[in-house]
This record gives C-alpha cells, sequence and structure tokens, in this order.
C-alpha cells in the first residue's frame, strides 16, 4: 500500500506536464489562426479588393435595370393585344398541350403513340408523354394516328388558347353576297365559275408526247443545275431541256415516279411531264454526253427521272389566309378576282397531295423552318413554281413522297396535320377522285398498273410502291375524307342551296 502511495505523486505530476504541454500547444495554434484571420482582413480591405466591390455592384446594377427595362416596362407600357395568347409562328405546334397522349400496342406488341382529344371525363393519364417530334422510324413501325385534333377545328383551338369557349367559335358565318356563294357551292366546294378558270395543266397526250419524245432523240448537253448536287439539265438534239433526277437511292426515284402518277389518278395536272430512263453511255442516245456522265460521277445503268423543263416560272409565294398563326382556308375566308380564286382553288389540291404522299420539301418545309425564321411563311414556298403565262402552279420535286416521307412521318405528321386541319375549300373533282380510291381499295393496284403501262420496261430498273407504303396511303385518303366530312357537317347545310 505504501508503495503505492508513493508511485501516484509521480503519475499525477506526468499528466500535469502533459496538459501543461497540450495548453501551450493550444495556445500557440490560437495565436497563428489569429493572425491568418487577421491577415485575411487586411487582404479584404485593400484597394485591390474595394476594385473587385465594385465591379460586382456594377455587375448587379446592370442585370437590375436590364430586367427593368427588358421586361417590366414592356409589360406595364405595351398595350396586350387580344392575340398574344396565340402560338407564336416560330413554335411548333404542340398538340400535346390541348390532347392527350397516350401509348397503345399494335398486333406486332409495338409500342405506338397516339394522341386523342382531352375528354374532361377521362381519367387522367399516367403515361409519360413522347417528346414533341420523337426520333425518326421506319414505314413498317408506323400505325396512323387518330386525325391530329380531329373534333376541333382551327378556330376552335385558338379560342381555346384565348380563353374562349371552342362552341363560341364553331358558328360560321353564312357568305355574305351572292357572289360569294356562287364561289363557293355545296358547303365546301368551288364553284363552277372557279373550276371553268382553272390553268388547264399538263394534258394526258402531253405526258405520251414527252415519254416518246424522250425514247428517241439523243441527249446533246449535259450541265449542272435543276436543283441538288448531282441533278443535270440535258438538252436534247432538237433543244429540248430536260431536268434529270440522279440519286443514289432509288426509293427517292420511286418517290418521284409513283407520285407524279398519284396525281394523275387524282386529276390533278399541275406536274410537269415525268418519265424514267436508264443511264446507258453504250446507248446512241447517251453516247455524245458520255464524258459528263463521267464527271458528273453517274453510275451505269442506273434509273432516272426526266422531266419537262418548263421555261419562264416564276416564285410561288403562300396565301395569305395560310400564312399567319390564325391560317387556315374556310369557304368566309375566300375572296378575290378569278385569278385569286383559281390560285387558291389550286393551294386546296396542293394541300390534299401533299398530304397523301407526306412531302417535306415544299410547305412543311418553311413550316419547320419557322422555328429558326419567322419570316418563313412569307419566303416562297419551296419546290413550287408559278407559270406567270397560264396562272398554273407547278408541283416540282415530289422525290420525298411516298417512301421517305413516310419514315419521317413520326417527326412532321404534326406539320401535315396543321396543313390540312386549315383545310376547308376543295375541289369536287378532286374528292370525287379520292372516294373513287377508297371506295375501291385498289389505290395500290391503280399506281402499279399506271406505272407498267407507261413504262413497259420499267420493272426491270425499279421496284414497284411497297405493300405497307400503300397501307400507309390508304390510310391517309381515309383521313383526308375525314376532314372532308368535319368541313360538310359544320358548313354544308348552310350553303346547300346554292349547290
Amino acid at each position: 500500500m505504501c508503495e503505492h502511495q508513493r508511485v501516484m505523486p509521480f503519475a499525477d505530476r506526468d499528466k500535469r506536464r502533459t496538459s501543461k504541454t497540450y495548453l501551450l500547444a493550444y495556445r500557440q495554434h490560437l495565436l497563428a489562426a489569429i493572425r491568418s484571420v487577421m491577415a485575411w482582413h487586411e487582404r479584404r480591405t485593400s484597394p485591390t479588393s474595394y476594385r473587385s466591390l465594385f465591379c460586382f455592384l456594377a455587375a448587379s446594377l446592370a442585370f437590375a435595370l436590364g430586367l427593368v427595362v427588358g421586361v417590366m416596362i414592356p409589360l406595364c407600357v405595351l398595350p396586350r393585344h387580344a392575340d398574344a395568347a396565340i402560338l407564336p409562328a416560330a413554335r411548333p405546334f404542340n398538340v400535346t398541350a390541348i390532347n392527350h397522349v397516350r401509348a397503345d400496342e399494335d398486333e406486332d406488341g409495338r409500342r405506338q403513340w397516339r394522341v386523342t382529344p382531352n375528354d374532361s371525363r377521362s381519367e387522367p393519364s399516367t403515361t409519360p408523354s413522347p417528346p414533341r417530334f420523337p426520333s425518326v422510324s421506319f414505314v413498317s413501325q408506323f400505325a396512323a394516328s387518330p386525325p391530329v385534333l380531329a373534333s376541333l377545328s382551327n378556330s376552335s383551338v385558338v379560342a381555346m388558347l384565348r380563353g374562349e369557349s371552342p362552341e363560341d367559335a364553331t358558328t360560321p358565318p353564312s357568305p355574305s353576297s351572292a357572289a360569294d356563294a356562287a364561289r363557293v357551292v355545296g358547303g365546301i366546294y368551288w364553284g363552277q365559275p372557279v373550276e371553268d378558270a382553272m390553268p388547264k395543266g399538263f394534258s394526258e397526250a402531253e405526258v405520251e408526247a414527252w415519254r416518246r419524245f424522250t425514247r428517241t432523240t439523243a441527249i446533246v448537253k449535259m450541265e449542272e443545275g435543276c436543283g441538288r448536287m448531282q441533278n443535270r439539265l440535258l438538252t436534247f438534239a432538237e433543244g429540248t431541256a430536260s431536268c434529270c433526277r440522279y440519286r443514289q437511292n432509288t426509293d427517292q426515284i420511286q418517290g418521284e415516279l409513283f407520285s407524279f402518277f398519284l396525281g394523275h389518278l387524282l386529276g390533278l395536272r399541275n406536274l410537269a411531264p415525268s418519265t424514267l430512263s436508264v443511264v446507258r453511255t453504250r446507248d446512241p442516245r447517251w453516247g455524245q454526253v458520255r464524258d459528263r456522265v463521267t464527271v458528273a460521277e453517274w453510275a451505269e445503268d442506273k434509273p432516272v427521272v426526266l422531266t419537262r423543263f418548263v421555261p419562264s416560272l416564276q416564285p410561288a409565294h403562300i396565301p395569305k389566309a395560310l400564312r399567319g398563326p390564325n391560317r387556315r382556308l374556310h369557304p368566309p375566308d375566300v375572296e378575290g378576282d378569278m385569278a385569286g380564286l383559281t390560285e387558291l382553288a389550286q393551294w386546296s389540291d396542293l394541300v390534299v397531295f401533299d398530304y397523301l404522299t407526306a412531302n417535306l420539301d415544299r410547305v412543311v418545309n418553311n413550316l419547320y423552318n419557322q422555328q429558326w425564321n419567322k419570316g418563313m411563311m412569307d419566303a416562297p414556298a419551296h419546290n413550287l413554281a408559278r407559270d406567270p403565262n397560264t396562272g398554273l402552279l407547278v408541283f416540282l420535286d415530289n422525290e420525298s413522297g411516298l417512301l421517305h416521307g413516310y419514315r419521317l412521318l413520326r417527326k412532321y405528321e404534326n406539320y401535315h396535320r396543321l396543313l390540312l386541319d386549315q383545310l376547308c375549300v376543295f375541289r369536287r373533282p378532286t374528292v370525287d377522285a379520292l372516294r373513287r380510291l377508297h371506295r375501291g381499295g385498289d389505290v395500290g393496284d391503280l399506281l402499279h398498273e399506271a406505272f407498267y403501262r407507261a413504262e413497259p420496261k420499267g420493272r426491270d430498273v425499279l421496284p414497284g410502291l411497297p405493300t405497307r407504303n400503300v397501307k400507309v396511303l390508304k390510310e391517309r385518303i381515309a383521313l383526308v375524307l375525314g376532314q372532308v366530312e368535319r368541313c360538310e357537317a359544320r358548313y354544308g347545310d348552310r350553303t346547300r342551296t346554292s349547290a
């Protein structure tokens, strides 16, 4: 016990020494920290720090002034027009803001996006919305969606965006005069005076004469021109010129030719005579331009399309009725002199034709590029020209129709449908032709029959229209006729007596 008591004081002294050592170390560290804080404070109060603070305050003041000038003043000072609620022209039409989007599966188990009109009685959808313009898909993956905004007219959509009731916008005004009624008969069809004044266009006899001419006449000159890189302007021995369409992929050659034959099935005479040919420099007809074929890097035995060159064509502009955010061509919008009315009648055919073929390279091109250039709708329509002598609108470059355009329907269908939904005045011969094709269900057979009759050797160099593409075409014919029926229901009874 005594030994233990003698040991304990030494242990206590060691503890006290250790504690004192730690205390001294702590004081040294604390003094070092205080010196660091004082040095930091001195740097903060240096002239350089004041300059940084001044720059920060100046930037903050500039931001505040910019906010006031750019946002607050326009909101408080500028007038608030009623049209401010309409979607901007440069903004893609977003149907998902007005419609439900649901995902269904087709018979093959593939997931398909469907757009259906909103219904306040339906249950809220938990399916996530797809992108506004989903990625490109092929025709085999495409299932025709119900008509976008099928139960809503364009004016009803605008009314909803303004906060008004759609029913308030669906009552069409009656024709203002007997002259107006004579322009549109049966509610939605161009009147006989307009039909009689229509440009005659390219007749079947001209088309057949062009085929015979290109098969028997030698080509003497080949030069750059007619649009894209590998297209060429050909001159025949008699001085007649032709735009020759050359493509690496045959589907664009197919699209050009089968769109041409579809136009003729519909009675449209706005497509310049076109025929199939094959690049064969060993053929006497091509012999004189053999060197130019080599320079153009054209492959031997490639199918090409020879389209008759139409001189003196002028750019064609989109009608004012179809340009702005309230764009539409309905019976109340029909106005102008006879030349203007015949041009509008051709535009009604153009909208139908481009919807059927899903042509991307005409008005849809203007609509799509409006995202980056707000003046695109005021620019001339792409691949459309006007003959100043006759007033004929010439539908040029239809190569994206029926094949390439069908592969891109998921991306561009909103634009195609927007144009069709704006149309409620039709040419009766065009609608009658569509009804015959719909009833017969044989549009594919008729197209192939017309192709092989016109091009007896065509089956050896160019495939026919694929079955899946014929199916999509039939669906689109039905969608156009559905639009016709909706327009008849809206306007037909009001002007029936003028038919």
